[in-house]
């Protein structure tokens, strides 16, 4: 049976889709996987800090491995015009794209940390402690939280980047925003950020 010229064209139009969508998650994947293409003019002048790790060594308690808390991170310097500021955790190092553990977004200009989260499997039922206001985004396990790295060797180093931004997403952004949606949006409204590495040992 001979077929239409839109059945000939749907394989091709499949096809293009197919790679519009790898090009956008390759994009997307190169804003989180280096810091320059994030916002290359961003300065990278802000100082991200967390008490609890020691000698550049992430404790188990915040892995898989431990009971899976959100750890403390501590930051300062962001500099002047900054609405908001957003964190992402990631690891640079994953094979085929990095992998992202946890995007918080919407903190308040005058929030200076986060501190210590409720175990993993206390995520659902346990009270937010995030500040008021901060909301999440999906990570790469497709949940909205944070998401334990869990390390399967000791070359596993996961990046904790804090950056500001002119803007306060709102309504924006929704509540539980998708990954790529919400890095593309942080990524179109940074001014300063600051960043440290971590690595975790393994189980």
């Amino acid at each position: 049976m001979r077929r239409s010229a839109n059945d000939r064209l749907r394989p091709a139009a499949i096809r293009l889709a197919a790679m519009a969508t790898c090009g956008l998650v390759l994009t997307g994947c190169g804003l989180l996987g280096k810091p320059q293409p994030l916002s290359a003019d961003a300065p990278l002048d802000m100082s991200v800090t967390s008490p609890d790790f020691t000698g550049g060594v992430m404790p188990a308690r915040f892995t898989c491995h431990g009971t899976g808390e959100s750890p403390p991170i501590f930051w300062s310097g962001a500099p002047e015009g900054t609405k908001s500021l957003a964190l992402i955790v990631d690891d640079s190092g994953a094979p085929i794209s990095p992998r992202v553990y946890w995007i918080v977004f919407d903190i308040g200009v005058g929030t200076t940390d986060l501190q210590i989260g409720p175990p993993a499997s206390a995520h659902k039922t346990a009270q937010s402690t995030l500040p008021q206001g901060a909301r999440v985004a999906v990570n790469s396990a497709g949940n909205a939280g944070y998401d334990p790295p869990c390390p399967t060797s000791s070359d596993n180093k996961y990046r904790f980047t804090v950056y500001a931004l002119n803007t306060y997403f709102g309504s924006s952004l929704p509540d539980d925003a998708r990954l790529l949606d919400a890095w593309t949006m942080i990524a179109s409204h940074v001014i300063g950020r600051g960043t440290f590495t971590a690595q975790a040992i393994p189980g």
